[in-house]
């Protein structure tokens, strides 16, 4: 046993541990748990039965931007198709009305030169929008309709290379883009840190390019049940970090360790290495902060559930100082070490106190 002025607070030792420990077997079924988050950050919810679909007409360019690229890029291609179409025939109009295609009229003055067919009304369209000319066709000042079609096909077509341009920009230029070079490490590990039992995970950026501003938040999500009896499916629950309480941001130059202390505040307090195996908890991790580059706003997410948290480890280091630079070694950057002695006291201990049966239903 330890004793009671050890390298960690009494309320981490063994007896203060053992006695929050139940005394009885701990039976629990266990279903196959969808988690909230998923590891590379998507969300893993879904929306039904939304009765008012005009809500995402009224703010069209997000509607674009969240689209798949497969969907955006067919909208892309239907509407400039479409816009050439509509001022096609717009043009045919205008040459049928002003007798263009009379063979007896050839020598007679056009509104449009060389406009004879539906097809060459629709090149000519295309040369007018995106500004190709190759010289055959042109429209002379003779004709007021003609002159107006014009302007307005000048003016819709500008409308649209605006928008489509503009999303197919947003969409290569997303924030998530830069997220996907904020790598986490595959596990969460428990141990003591600094005298004191810490939750802990690892951090890194994979790009020299700086995220200014850095922050992370820490956030336990479960299904409680209030006093009332109402029950709370997705219970979300603020985590303190170390970091935020020591500074307002992040200096991501090199992988970093966050911290939360388990004290008698953190939702993990009552949990010991065997009930957090059973626990259907899940940590949400969020890294947000500004891109140096472009000056948007990033943020990456991921989240451990319970068999993804390892009690009684810490990471191993990854920085050295190889001939007065420092290295990083991503290899690395998920391993874990088992801390021996402390840890294998506590195993043992919970051990012998707890046991826990998990049912899984498939």
């Amino acid at each position: 046993m330890l004793a009671r002025k050890s390298i960690i607070p009494e309320e981490f030792g063994l007896p203060g541990l053992a006695s929050r420990l139940p005394r009885k077997p701990v039976f629990r079924d266990r279903v196959n748990k969808a988690r909230f988050i998923a590891k590379n950050g998507s969300c893993n919810l879904a929306h039904k039965n939304i009765r008012e679909q005009g809500r995402f007409l009224q703010d069209v360019f997000t509607t674009l931007v969240d689209l798949k690229w497969r969907f955006t890029l067919v909208i892309f291609t239907t509407t400039f198709v479409s816009s050439w179409l509509l001022f096609a025939m717009s043009w045919w109009l205008v040459a049928f009305a002003h007798g263009d295609m009379d063979p007896a009229r050839k020598n007679e003055t056009h509104c449009v030169t060389d406009v004879e067919s539906f097809i060459s009304a629709f090149l000519f369209s295309i040369e007018v929008q995106v500004t190709i000319g190759f010289g055959g066709r042109m429209i002379t000042e003779h004709c007021l309709a003609a002159i107006t079609v014009l302007i307005l096909q000048n003016i819709v077509g500008l409308i649209i290379n605006a928008v489509m341009l503009g999303c197919i920009f947003m969409k290569t230029a997303q924030s998530n883009r830069r997220a996907e070079t904020l790598i986490f490490s595959r596990h969460a590990v428990i141990a003591v840190r600094n005298n004191r039992l810490c939750f802990m995970i690892r951090i890194g950026d994979l790009r020299k390019s700086m995220i200014i501003g850095a922050t992370v938040r820490l956030q336990v999500v479960r299904k409680t049940t209030t006093p009332e009896g109402e029950i709370i499916p997705i219970h979300q629950i603020d985590v303190q970090t170390e970091s935020a309480v020591a500074s307002n941001s992040l200096f991501l130059l090199a992988p970093l360790i966050i911290c939360h202390v388990i004290d008698k505040n953190s939702p993990l307090y009552d949990l010991s290495a065997m009930e957090l195996q059973c626990s259907d908890l899940e940590v949400i991790v969020i890294l947000e902060g500004v891109v140096e580059t472009t000056g948007i706003t990033t943020q990456a997410r991921t989240s451990y559930v319970s068999e993804e948290i390892q009690w009684g480890h810490r990471f191993v280091p990854i920085v050295t100082e190889e001939e007065g630079v420092y290295s990083v070694d991503y290899s690395k950057f998920g391993n874990t070490v088992k801390v021996s002695a402390l840890e294998q006291e506590l195993e043992d201990l919970f051990k012998s106190e707890t046991v826990c049966v998990v049912q899984r239903n498939v």
